[in-house]
């Protein structure tokens, strides 16, 4: 008899525990993921560390660990990060710094090393996304105006978390924690993700839209795949995590139509490979010396739950939000969750912290998952404890600075164009110093080992200057074609001078990465560098050719770019401006789906007068493939519709609640008796009423509701029988109803 592999065993092990004890926190209503760490706490009762096994426990957590970054990076995407904005990125940083620099004075206080202690700040600084979603979604916030501020920081925290992890393994390995080697190692790795987000944006959309005929939900999953491990391999070998990897190529395809398609078919992969990490997260907490840390773990659980408090507060008001919003905001983020976990598995692996101060962050994490719906309930009371005790000149100054936050005067030409300049440059002059980069670091080895001396280096420094020559050329004159460059230059002859300032610091710049080449392979005097790359530029300018490739170049980095939003906005019932128009004034867009059994079903707006009701106004209706935009009163609410809402918060919450009495209502009722349709035989027995009627008369139909589709006599079958056939004692009537009615029409 064959050994079962100890492969197989394990992972039997881990689901059969993980499986009964999901279910348990299901029933209890708690998160998921505390179901697995503590399924890996009892599975460490049976496998222990030293196993031969182990080794493959390991190997399948990293995996897990790649197809969450990679499912994270799904549902980030850069444009999310874009459209969040500035008040976003200053609420995120400003809780990041202050959670990294308050988790690491209580290390020291606890007499841990300097890397421990940096470690701990990193691992309390960010909230669990997973479990702020579920609470929401518990407790009907997730269309609150608090909760889209949370959902933005989360967004951003998550890009941040990526960078953390790639700062502190340069920092681990190094030893260093300033210098050159740390802006060397921040500057590779903005330049790795850029590089691959933009050449990822040029050229998986494309291909995604030209493959399409032949995309299937088992190709597509199987490319997806491909594709995230392909760039796990690069990060890898470029001195990166596989985790980066997957959460860039996972971002990339963010921004493609089908990145809802594939992150619903990834989805069960995440699940199955997530639940074995957060398992194997488990097993590496030892229950009996937990006792030994229940100090600190309660203490950093307050530090967490009280620093978020505070500083998420903070930081949400600085970002430009009143104090309401701040609150419940900040009180929403007091828990640490799957990021902790990666980063403490980053810093076991490094070897650069304790396996104790791995279990501690486990505990607290546990403990500030637990106490989250309790602290959230906080909120009210803590907001109108601080609008009465707080002077009134600081609660009015708060408002003022929330409302007058937003950025205005955004029409002035002269801001127009250098934001557009700016842009267009920084991202234009980035390639062209990768294109440069990765040239001079493995190409001209390569081309110098086939073809040696001046030769090679003038076939790679034309190859160079080909692939430069596009960005280059955009770099130049984009923007001088543009309608505010025209406009200005026709306004004030003032406006020339800086103008013409722009265009010859864009031509410098550019000849100045040119003349890096030509030093650096021709080892060529200033003077003549410059001249070369003067005139370069100039042959870039003239070229018809040039033009009309670059033009093809940024219009499919465009197209691709834009191609969800645009799609996306068509399939919105409102436009994006309309949107970021009633933010500005506290109100937001809802989505309401209507229930067959809601009690609005069958009425016209006019009769329902929501906004004599509850102040909301339906900006429109969606049925189906059809949107009816400012419907008027006369309009009907059909079940299945989606009516899209506009209001504050207090008016959606009055809302909701209308809508959900009859739902409630509806849940509460016992369930009637089965009504089921079924087929069954009869026989008609001697005495029966039946005998000697057709089957018109007989009133099977029309009486008792049923069909009768067959007879069988004497070992005949009829299907279908005339209707007009008398029926005979022992007939098998072959009929079909429900079984009360098939019940009475046997007792005839």
């Amino acid at each position: 008899m064959s050994e079962l592999s100890p492969l197989i065993f394990n992972l039997a092990l881990i689901l059969i525990v993980a499986g009964v004890f999901s279910l348990l926190f299901k029933w209890l209503k708690q998160p998921v993921v505390l179901a697995y760490i503590i399924s890996g706490i009892v599975i460490s009762f049976f496998i222990s560390h030293e196993d031969p096994g182990y080794e493959n426990i390991e190997t399948w957590a990293e995996i897990g660990i790649i197809f969450l970054l990679f499912g994270l990076g799904l549902e980030f995407s850069f444009k999310k990060l874009m459209k969040v904005g500035a008040s976003a990125l200053v609420a995120a940083l400003f809780i990041i710094l202050s959670m990294i620099g308050l988790g690491y004075m209580v290390g020291i206080f606890f007499g841990w090393s300097q890397m421990t202690s940096i470690f701990l700040g990193a691992m309390i600084c960010m909230s669990s996304t997973m479990i702020i979603i579920k609470v929401f979604s518990d407790f009907n916030l997730s269309s609150k105006h608090f909760a889209g501020i949370v959902l933005g920081i989360l967004i951003v925290e998550d890009l941040l978390a990526v960078l953390l992890m790639v700062l502190l393994s340069t920092i681990a390995v190094s030893k260093n924690f300033e210098g050159m080697d740390m802006l060397y190692s921040l500057f590779k790795l903005m330049a790795f993700l850029l590089f691959w987000f933009i050449l990822g944006t040029y050229l998986l959309p494309t291909f995604l839209r030209r493959m399409k005929r032949f995309l299937n939900d088992e190709t597509i999953l199987i490319i997806a795949l491909a594709l995230c491990l392909g760039m796990v391999l690069l990060a890898t070998q470029a001195g990166f995590s596989s985790a980066l990897g997957a959460f860039i190529m996972g971002s990339i395809l963010a921004e493609t139509i089908d990145s809802e398609r594939i992150e619903k078919l990834i989805l069960p992969i995440k699940d199955f490979f997530g639940a074995i990490f957060f398992v194997s997260v488990g097993m590496l907490i030892n229950i009996s010396s937990l006792g030994e840390y229940i100090v600190p773990i309660l203490i950093i659980s307050l530090v967490v739950i009280i620093g978020q408090m505070v500083f998420a507060t903070g930081g949400v008001i600085l970002s430009g939000q009143n104090l309401k919003t701040a609150v419940f905001a900040g009180f929403s983020l007091t828990q640490i969750g799957e990021f902790s976990y990666i980063i403490g598995a980053l810093g076991l692996s490094l070897g650069v912290i304790e396996a104790s101060l791995y279990q501690i962050i486990v505990s607290v994490s546990v403990v500030t998952i637990f106490a989250t719906p309790f602290v959230m309930k906080l909120a009210n009371p803590a907001y109108n404890f601080l609008d009465k005790r707080l002077p009134k000149s600081w609660i009015s100054f708060l408002n003022k600075y929330a409302s007058g936050a937003r950025p205005v005067n955004q029409n002035s030409l002269w801001k127009k164009l250098v934001k557009d300049m700016t842009t267009v440059v920084l991202i234009y002059y980035f390639i062209c110093i990768v294109i440069v980069y990765f040239s001079m670091q493995y190409g001209y080895p390569l081309v110098q080992k086939w073809i040696p001396g001046i030769n090679g280096s003038l076939i790679f420094a034309t190859a160079v200057i080909v692939f430069l020559s596009p960005f280059m050329r955009l770099i130049i004159i984009k923007e001088d074609d543009s309608v505010e460059f025209a406009q200005l230059w026709k306004n004030s002859k003032v406006n020339r001078g800086p103008l013409v300032f722009t265009i010859v610091f864009r031509v410098l710049m550019c000849a100045g990465l040119l003349m890096y080449v030509l030093f650096h392979l021709f080892h060529t005097n200033f003077v003549i560098a410059f001249i070369l790359a003067v005139i370069i530029l100039m042959i870039f300018i003239a070229s018809r050719h040039l033009r009309t490739r670059s033009i093809a170049i940024e219009r499919r980095f465009k197209t691709n770019f834009n191609e969800k939003e645009e799609y996306n906005d068509s399939m919105s019932p409102v436009t994006k401006g309309f949107v970021n128009h009633v933010l500005e004034r506290d109100m937001h867009l809802s989505d309401f789906p209507i229930k067959p059994y809601y009690s609005i079903v069958g009425k016209t707006l006019k009769e329902l007068k929501f906004r004599q009701h509850f102040g909301v106004n339906v900006v429109t209706i969606i049925r189906g493939d059809i949107k009816l935009n400012i419907p008027n009163g006369n309009e009907r609410i059909f079940p299945h519709d989606h009516i899209v809402v506009l209001g504050t918060d207090k008016q959606m919450e009055i809302f909701q609640k209308r809508l959900e009495e009859k739902r409630l209502k509806y849940l509460n009722q016992e369930e009637s008796i089965s009504h089921e349709v079924r087929m069954r035989q009869v026989q008609l027995e001697a005495g029966s009423q039946l005998i000697g009627k057709s089957i018109r008369n007989s009133g099977i139909q029309d009486d008792f509701g049923c069909l009768l589709i067959g007879i069988e006599r004497d070992n005949f079958s009829m299907q279908n029988p005339d209707l007009d056939l008398d029926l005979e004692e022992d007939d098998i009537l072959l009929l079909i109803g429900e079984r009360e009615n098939i019940y009475k029409i046997s007792n005839l």
